[in-house]
This record gives C-alpha cells, structure tokens and sequence, in this order.
C-alpha cells in the first residue's frame, strides 16, 4: 500500500475544497484558519503541488486539487460509512452478563421483561457460570460477583449493588404436619445444605447458624446428630426446600419472590450476614455507557 499523508491534512483539505473558505473549514473542524492554512501547506508539500489558488480572491481549487477532492472526500466518506456500521454492529450485540446460576435463575432472569421495556435496543446475553470470568480477556462484558467484603472484586470497575442475609425458611406445607417452633424441633427435620467454596471463611451454613442459636435458646439439637441432605448446586436445594424435603438457609436476595408469594416462609427469627453483589466492568470498555445504564437498573430494581 502506498503511503498516505496524515488524516489530519486530508480532512483539512477536504474542507477547505467543498467550502471554498479556510475560515468555514476552520469553524466546521474546531480549529482556527492559520491551522487550517497549515494543513494544506503540508499536503501540498507532500504532494509537491499547489492545491488552492489563493490570489485573487475568491479561495478556489487547482487543476491538482480539483483532481484530489473527489477522491479524498469519497474516501473519508467511506471511512466515515464503514465506522458508523461497525459501531452500530456493535451497538446491536447482545451485552454478555455473566453472574452465577443462582442469581441469574432467582434474581436477574425474573426481571429482564422489566430491562426490555426499558431499553428494547439493548438485548442482554446472560452467562450463567459459577466460575469467574475473566472480562479483561473479554469473556464477558460485565460481571454481577458475589463477595465478602474482605474480597471486594479488584479486576475492573467496581459497582456495589446490595448485600444479602441468609434465613432459615421452608415450605409451609412442611410446617403442616411437623411443628416449627423452637430450635430443638429441627431435631425432626431434614436440614438442606448447597456447596460452599473452602476458601469462604465464615460461610452462613447450618453450622455457624446453630452456634448462633445456642447463644439464644437453651435448648439447640447437635449438627452431628440431625438428618442432612446436600447439594452441590444452590439451585437444586432451594428447590428441594420447596417441595417440603427439608429445611434451608438462603440468601434473602435469591428466595425474595418465594417469601413475597408464601411459596416459602421463614421458619425462626435469627439471621446470618451474607455476602456483598458488585457489578464489574472493565476499564474504558466501548460500551461503558451501556454498562452504567445496566449498572443503575440493577441498583434501582425491587
């Protein structure tokens, strides 16, 4: 390829060409008649021809610089054609949030018909992953992330959304033929556990509940000696708790719309802290407008 004169000449030119002024080509470009002069001096250095007869006046093009605008100007307007598709390409894609199952299923999947009224040219593709993705390698576009506030994410902007609290709660038919009263009474109970990473250091589990108990009711049945069903899978044990199989600890967050609908209710008055949700995005990403929007909605949804 032939090596071209710096774009900033060529758009010089090319308006001082179609308005026959340096100074209207100035004012369109921001900038003021003696830089405008400049840039054409150096085209026409480059080009070793004059491109504009400036004496007499009006300002008007040489036989070299009639022959050179058409050419320029179509070229910045293919430039300028080409850039505006792919932006709007761009703008088209779907936007990759990536969140763990859990809080895609129990929070964000339930609300996106409210993001669509909103923003109907904004089409979101949600990855559900309990692993991190990495979004400086543009696995996603921006992250929900769960955390302690000790392990605040530290890989890209950081919007804090809210924290949670996990209560113990099951179904309501299961209070219907065993009692649910006090503490001891789980003793009858199946206690439902999900998975929690080792290196969570203080998780709200079944184990740290009951330590609480112990602190409020005289009577708290030993973890060692109560029935157990576990999972890996966050999902699968909500689940199980509202088929009646048992009861759980959860995320007020993630079981909000079971306890609004009376699908499950909270079986004692004792609370463990959750975690925090942060929304992550990566520095100077080229839709970071979009990202702040999407961002603002997630802090001001129910």
């Amino acid at each position: 390829m032939h090596k071209l004169p710096p774009l900033i000449e060529l758009r010089a030119f090319e308006a001082a060409a179609r308005h026959l002024s340096f100074k209207k080509a100035a004012a369109e470009l921001g900038v003021t008649p003696t830089a405008i002069s400049h840039q054409i001096g150096l085209l026409e250095q480059y080009c070793g021809r004059a491109l504009f007869r400036r004496r007499p006046r009006p300002l008007s093009l040489t036989e070299a610089g009639a022959r050179l605008f058409p050419a320029i100007r179509g070229g910045l307007e293919g430039f300028a054609a080409a850039i505006a598709a792919v932006k709007q390409e761009r703008d088209q894609q779907p936007l990759r949030v990536t969140t763990t199952n859990a809080f895609a299923s129990r929070w964000l999947v339930p609300r996106l018909p409210l993001w669509r009224k909103l923003h109907p040219d904004v089409p979101l593709e949600v990855i559900g992953t309990d692993s991190v993705l990495d979004l400086q390698a543009g696995d996603g576009d921006v992250a929900i992330r769960y955390a302690t506030s000790r392990a605040r994410p530290t890989d890209g902007i950081v919007d804090d959304l809210f924290s949670d609290t996990f209560w113990p709660v099951c179904s309501p038919s299961l209070l219907a033929t065993e009692r649910l009263k006090r503490p001891i009474d789980l003793a009858n109970h199946v206690l439902i556990h999900s998975y929690w990473s080792p290196a969570d250091r203080e998780p709200p589990t079944w184990q740290r509940w009951l330590a609480a108990a112990q602190r409020r009711w005289r009577e708290v049945p030993q973890f060692k000696d109560m029935q157990h069903l576990s999972f890996r899978e966050e999902l699968h044990a909500i689940e199980a708790v509202i088929a009646g199989q048992g009861v759980g600890i959860f995320s007020d967050v993630l079981v909000a719309h079971d306890l609004a609908a009376g699908t499950l209710v909270k079986a004692f008055k004792l609370s463990l802290p959750g975690y925090s949700f942060h929304v992550v995005s990566k520095p100077s990403h080229p839709r970071a407008r979009t990202i702040r929007a999407f961002s603002q909605w997630l802090r001001s949804g129910p």
